[in-house]
């Protein structure tokens, strides 16, 4: 057999706008706090006798919520309390009668905590108007997704497109196929050219697995854990050590850039745009 090696290198810089913002929901666009997914998942624990705090809750935030689940019951504290109630650690059926319980309670209470985050409708008018096209995915699943498309709609925040997390064959995050349907349905040419914004490392890692420029959110989302009100109860040296923590975790997981909220997102994404107009790469 002949073999033949080849001197060529090909090379091509990207230095295009910045061409598809692709959002978390909860504790991101809706849900300040990120509550509809913690505080369910503690009420389905409880209807099997077992206590989970918010703060256990809050820990596996941004996977599938089967994964969650699971992932909560291998935690020590929850994982000791299961084995005194039951006499053995928690099952992969388990996790199943948990998630049976936990999905009619979240497509009953999803609306209830999702209230539009401030900011959220201006930002994402503004990139539509700037022609960034504009996607979502979620660790919610699809009859939960729906339930919560329909209320967000009536608020007035609408998507391009929205993948849950059980459209896919492949899985969830921290994979970056979520983030990928939507660089596909929504026709973008460039990941490079990609914002990927959330609230939980999960989210952060996505987004760096789908080769994204990523976005943390300090305050709106789960690494703070407060709603709007407590948040502005906070005085300023308060604030800013919560600041701090979230904005810790949401390093530690790659994010390229931190802000509080989303409204703070315009900024980011005019630094990001510099970024790549001037070849660079997430």
């Amino acid at each position: 057999m002949t073999q033949f090696q080849s001197d060529y290198q090909y090379s091509r810089t990207y230095q295009g706008p910045v061409q598809a913002v692709i959002f978390d929901w909860a504790g991101t666009l809706v849900d300040f706090g990120s509550f509809a997914p913690t505080q369910v998942l503690i009420d389905a624990f409880a209807g099997f006798g077992v206590e989970v705090s918010l703060a256990e809750a809050r820990v596996p935030m941004g996977l599938a919520k089967w994964d969650h689940i699971q992932a909560l019951g291998r935690q020590s504290g929850v994982a000791q309390r299961w084995q005194a109630k039951y006499g053995r650690p928690m099952s992969d059926a388990d996790v199943d009668a948990l998630y049976a319980a936990f999905l009619p309670l979240q497509i009953e209470r999803v609306a209830h905590y999702s209230a539009v985050i401030p900011g959220a409708l201006e930002v994402l008018s503004q990139l539509a108007g700037q022609g960034i096209r504009i996607g979502s995915c979620s660790g919610y699943p699809r009859v939960v997704m729906d339930r919560l498309l329909a209320h967000a709609a009536s608020q007035g925040l609408t998507v391009e497109h929205a993948v849950a997390t059980d459209d896919l064959k492949a899985g969830g995050r921290p994979g970056p196929w979520m983030a990928l349907a939507n660089v596909i349905e929504l026709g973008v040419t460039e990941v490079c050219a990609c914002v990927k914004v959330d609230d939980t490392a999960p989210g952060i890692e996505e987004g760096l697995a789908a080769g994204m420029w990523t976005v943390g959110l300090a305050l709106s989302g789960n690494e703070a854990g407060l709603t709007l009100a407590e948040l502005e109860q906070l005085s300023p040296a308060q604030r800013a050590q919560r600041r701090a923590l979230a904005s810790r975790k949401l390093v530690q997981s790659g994010a390229h850039y931190i802000i509080d909220t989303i409204a703070d997102l315009p900024a980011v994404i005019e630094a990001i745009a510099a970024r790549i107009a001037n070849g660079e790469r997430p």
